[in-house]
């Protein structure tokens, strides 16, 4: 039984900092790919950032430049770390990660519960 932990949302004045957790707990075999979604009322959930178990990381162009994804595979754990933060970044933030529960049987991805951010002076 896989779950999600989310932690570290908040409210956060326009060009402040918030840091976001998510650590993932259960019966594990292994975890691949990890990283952040995040929707805002009215749109789309949209990819924020993502990170490979080696490393490599990828962001949306509208965060590139401000956060920072990152990952300790020894605590099952992703990071998030958002600077300068905006009113455009006001939305729930959901992490995910992919994860095999046994050899051989494939991966499925799984979601924490969301977190709000509100970024409002």
């Amino acid at each position: 039984q896989v779950q999600l932990v989310e932690s570290g949302g908040g409210l956060v004045q326009p060009g402040g900092s918030l840091r976001l957790s998510c650590a993932a707990s259960g019966r594990i075999f292994y975890i691949y790919d990890m990283g952040w979604y995040r929707q805002a009322p009215g749109k789309q959930r949209e990819l924020v950032a993502d990170i490979t178990r080696g490393g490599s990381t990828n962001y949306a162009d509208s965060v590139k430049g401000r956060f920072t994804i990152s990952r300790d595979n020894a605590k099952n754990t992703v990071y998030l770390q958002m600077n300068s933060l905006n009113a455009e970044d006001t939305a729930v933030y959901y992490c995910y990660a992919n994860i095999a529960l046994e050899y051989g049987s494939g991966t499925r991805d799984y979601w924490g519960q969301g977190t709000q951010i509100t970024v409002s002076s």
